[in-house]
Formats: structure tokens, sequence, C-alpha cells
């Protein structure tokens, strides 16, 4: 993989929490990290079927406007007794038009899951796909995978999106009573930045 020697680095990124999770784990290396909201960049449209696809988009759009190398992801839940739905259209199941709402997107999981009669344990991953890219097109793209099941009612309060009701393998908690620390100790985008940091930094 290509060792990246660069002082600055763009996060292709509106997300506060992934930007500062970004710049404390690049911190190390001397990186510094500019989100896409701080370079003014509106969010290109994801059109692609797989998570490489729609972070490459993402990173493309970012190396074009700024001129910066820029490192972008997209992830998402994908449930095996649902094809690997939602997959990439996670963060879509949530969308109402004003806001997203994940209790709706959970509930949707579920009630498909039951007229599916899925068995258990309902097994599911978080999938996360991180792409570097450099301004001469060239770029590395790892996967972070966290492998467990489906559980319901939701459980826990932390986290984001699909959390409460994501048990991982191993664990008798979801990443929704889990708290951040943990979560990020285990997490499918702490799995896939430990990649990248392996490949191109360390």
């Amino acid at each position: 993989m290509r060792q990246f020697e660069g002082r600055q680095l763009l996060v292709a990124t509106h997300n506060a929490g992934k930007l500062a999770e970004m710049r404390a784990l690049l911190a190390p290396f001397g990186v510094a990290v500019m989100g896409a909201a701080e370079a003014g960049l509106a969010e290109p449209e994801e059109t692609e079927d797989s998570f490489a696809g729609n972070a490459r988009i993402k990173a493309r759009a970012a190396v074009a406007a700024t001129g910066l190398p820029a490192l972008s992801d997209d992830s998402g839940i994908c449930v095996d007794a649902l094809d690997g739905a939602p997959g990439v259209h996670t963060a879509d199941w949530a969308e109402t038009g004003e806001g997203r709402d994940f209790g709706m997107a959970m509930a949707r999981t579920w009630r498909e899951l039951e007229a599916r009669g899925a068995p258990d344990p309902r097994r599911a991953q978080f999938r996360c796909t991180l792409v570097l890219m450099w301004p001469d097109g060239h770029d590395e793209i790892v996967e972070g995978v966290l492998p467990g099941r489906v559980v319901w009612p939701p459980r826990g309060v932390h986290g984001h999106g699909y959390d409460p009701i994501f048990m991982p393998d191993g664990h008798d908690m979801t990443l929704g009573e889990m708290t951040a620390e943990q979560k990020n100790r285990l997490s499918h985008r702490a799995r896939a930045v430990a990649a990248l940091i392996e490949g191109c930094f360390a």
C-alpha cells in the first residue's frame, strides 16, 4: 500500500463525531485533519451500489474541490436474512424528509425480518469502507467488519443509528448499551482505521 507522506488530509465528512475520531487517530502521525464543512464542501450524491463505490465518490469530489488528499468512508448494516439490506441504503431507511429517524429504520428492519420468518440468531454485520485518495487519483481501500446479530427490542441509549439493535459477537450488550470507549475499541470503523493506519501511516 502507498505510504501517506503528506501533512494535511481532508476528511470528507460533515459528521463532527467522525471528524473528531479521525483527528485523534491521525494526530500521532503529524497529520493535520480538515473536515468537509470547514472546506465548504457540499455532500455529493451517492449513486453507487457498494460501500467502496460511494466512498470513492466522496473522496474524488473532495480531492477535485480542494487539491488535497482526502479520506472518506461509507458504512452501514447488512442483515443476512434481508439479503444484505439495508446495506448501502442504511441511512436511506431512516430518511423522513425532515431528518433521519433511526427508530423508524430499526422498526422496519425488525418488521421485515418477522415478515420473512427469519430464524434466530438473526445474523448481521456492520461494515465500514475507507477510501484514501491522493490528488494524482491513486487510492487505497480498506474495510472493517463487525459481525453480530440483530436483537429486539432496542437496548441502550448510546451510539447512533442501528446501534441499539446490534449485538456484536462475543458480547451480551448491544452497541447502544456500550460506552463510546467500549464501542470504539471494537467497531467496524475502528477496524477499518486500524487497517488504514497499518497500511498507509505506520
